[in-house]
């Protein structure tokens, strides 16, 4: 990212941020990490669950264990079976996140953790943050604020990683746009080597649904439009405006709603690419 369209820092530690009610914080070195693309949905969920339960100063400290009960986790898992391939799925998932001096640290998303027993009706997961990635968060100084609310609402993986990367950037001062290589922005959306590799797939099963879910759901909106060089598309430019209060409560309105029947009611709401 050119260094001109990177957020200034906030002097004040990401961990010592306290969210406000019913949203979330997010450090900035926890958002477009590569390597996360095999990570579904219920996944990225989860680990946005364990984050914020771990939340705080102690986030920072090595070796420090946290608790959370699995009542706690049933909006992103019906059984323990599958609470279980999620955790594992985070435990060996190695992400490359990029320092402000263009070193990079290669990290896994979460440590030692022990369930408790499945056939119990209640219980309790335990788990940790890699002591190097403990002392990674401790530095951070640049976050996202996340609404939960609108986190619990997307039905895809790619809407999820929008969100995440337009908050980090929305309160940026005289900022609205960015370009991206394509390379980038596949990373940016997780979308796995392999998968929708041209530029037509990857707008119609990724960017187009990610786009409308964002717009529909969140307090800000923001669009994608693709760059060429000569006819063949190379990158995007990503732009975002915050929201007027009146379109703040039509979003609120649809997320108080059943998500059945929702792609029906905000398919009018996409901007299309070009």
């Amino acid at each position: 990212m050119p260094e001109k369209n990177r957020p200034k820092a906030n002097f004040k530690p990401t961990l010592q941020i306290v969210p406000n009610a019913g949203e979330m914080v997010k450090p900035s070195e926890l958002i477009e990490v590569k390597g996360a693309a095999k990570l579904s949905l219920a996944d990225r969920r989860l680990y946005n669950i364990l984050l914020h339960n771990a939340f705080g100063p102690d986030l920072a400290t090595e070796n420090r264990r946290f608790e959370i009960p699995l009542a706690a986790l049933r909006d992103t898992h019906d059984s323990n079976d599958r609470l279980v391939q999620s955790i594992e799925a985070l435990m060996t998932t190695v992400v490359t996140i990029r320092r402000a001096d263009a070193s990079t640290d290669r990290v896994q998303l979460l440590g030692w953790n022990n369930l408790a027993d499945p056939k119990r009706k209640h219980g309790s997961l335990k788990y940790s943050i890699p002591p190097e990635l403990a002392v990674l968060l401790r530095d951070s100084t640049v976050f996202a604020k996340l609404e939960l609310e609108v986190l619990r609402a997307f039905t895809s993986k790619y809407a999820l990683a929008l969100y995440e990367a337009i908050a980090r950037r929305v309160r940026l001062q005289h900022i609205f746009t960015e370009r991206f290589s394509l390379d980038d922005f596949r990373d940016l959306l997780g979308v796995e080597t392999g998968k929708l590799t041209t530029f037509g797939n990857l707008n119609q099963y990724a960017i187009k649904p990610a786009v409308l879910e964002v717009n529909a759901l969140s307090d800000f909106t923001v669009g994608v439009s693709p760059k060429k060089s000569g006819r063949r598309v190379t990158g995007v430019v990503v732009g975002w405006n915050a929201k007027s209060i009146d379109e703040r409560k039509v979003a609120y309105a649809e997320l108080q709603r059943p998500k059945f029947g929702r792609r029906a009611r905000i398919s009018g709401t996409v901007e299309l690419l070009e």
